[in-house]
């Protein structure tokens, strides 16, 4: 995992909830570390930490797994009794790449995770037109965290090495439900249940027979935005949603145009579109509520732009409006955000 990561800025449209930012520390925590100070390193303030409805730019998450897997060495944050040592998924990442179809491709990878962890062992099997990645526990059941963490950095891999979003249809876990479980359904699928016999994980088998077809350059690419890559929804780069996210963020929020005229841009119907986006997971709404969350992070935290000039740049109608939808994006009032945020010297300096 790279401690010299460098996304683009302007799409790190998610946020993650404050629960599973404690999920990540609370390992660390227990063998006395000091969280407030690895989270500043990671651009995350103390009263962002602890603020239990906050929700952390997906981009200072990265970071943090970074940070802390520096101050652990151990790049699964401490959630096996064997450390996964800092380079681990880079060897992994460089087997998986010299496979020739995606089936393969996940044997290695489970094969090279059994090598390095205790605790948790996964099989690939197919039934029919059905796959299902099972993970198998040692003991007793693991946090829903620590199975998520694990799946992180094996969807990853499938959805990069097939450049398409692996759709997963259901999920089932033996660890009872966490309380704050929405951010596991954005980021793996709505099906999930728990209290179950097994772990299981179900996919399209035909996605198996895919042919692996990266060049090295790829490969440096996937590795300089790890982990980033692997908290984030994987993105399509011909997906419709990234098509129209490129195209608003030509235009300042006031200039945007209504869905229907974004149809006849593209000449489809708004049925179709909103059809597809609904694919995609995504709304029209959603998109622009997006941007407006990354403009109005950015600014707040790297420049001295008034709140009101934010607003109405942002194409609020006045301040209220825009402290109420900020409010509802990170969990903290404008100004609280601005005050807890480090200096874009501080922040950026762990990232070049």
């Amino acid at each position: 995992m790279s401690k010299n990561q460098s996304p683009d800025l302007h799409f790190t449209k998610d946020t993650i909830s404050n629960a599973l930012i404690r999920e990540a520390v609370s390992v660390a925590a227990s063998r006395g570390l000091n969280i407030v100070h690895i989270a500043n390193r990671a651009g995350i303030s103390a009263e962002l930490l602890t603020s239990p409805k906050a929700r952390i730019p997906i981009i200072q998450c990265a970071q943090l797994w970074v940070e802390l897997a520096e101050s652990m060495n151990d790049e699964f944050l401490g959630m096996d009794t064997h450390p996964m040592r800092r380079g681990s998924y880079k060897l992994l990442a460089k087997l998986a790449f010299n496979a020739e179809t995606l089936e393969q491709a996940i044997k290695e990878i489970l094969r090279f995770l059994a090598l390095v962890l205790d605790d948790i062992q996964a099989e690939l099997i197919q039934q029919g037109d059905k796959a299902y990645l099972l993970l198998h526990d040692r003991e007793q059941p693991k946090r829903m965290f620590t199975y998520a963490t694990f799946l992180m950095l094996v969807h990853s891999l499938m959805c990069w090495l097939s450049d398409q979003r692996i759709n997963f249809h259901k999920m089932t876990f033996t660890c009872h439900q966490p309380v704050e479980i929405q951010d596991y359904r954005v980021r793996f699928c709505e099906n999930i249940q728990f209290n179950a016999e097994q772990n299981r994980i179900e996919f399209d088998a035909h996605y198996l027979k895919h042919k692996i077809k990266k060049d090295k350059n790829a490969l440096n690419d996937f590795l300089r935005h790890t982990p980033y890559n692997l908290i984030v929804r994987f993105k399509n780069e011909n997906s419709l949603s990234l098509q129209i996210r490129r195209q608003l963020l030509l235009q300042a929020p006031a200039q945007w145009a209504e869905l229907k005229d974004i149809a006849q841009q593209l000449n489809m119907s708004t049925a179709t579109i909103q059809r597809r986006l609904k694919q995609e997971g995504v709304s029209y709404q959603q998109l622009k509520n997006d941007i407006r969350c990354d403009i109005a992070i950015e600014r707040l935290s790297k420049t001295n732009d008034s709140i009101q000039s934010i607003s109405d740049d942002l194409n609020f109608h006045d301040p209220s409006a825009f402290h109420r939808a900020f409010k509802k994006w990170s969990g903290v009032s404008p100004g609280s955000y601005r005050k807890s945020s480090p200096s874009k010297q501080n922040f950026l300096g762990h990232l070049e």
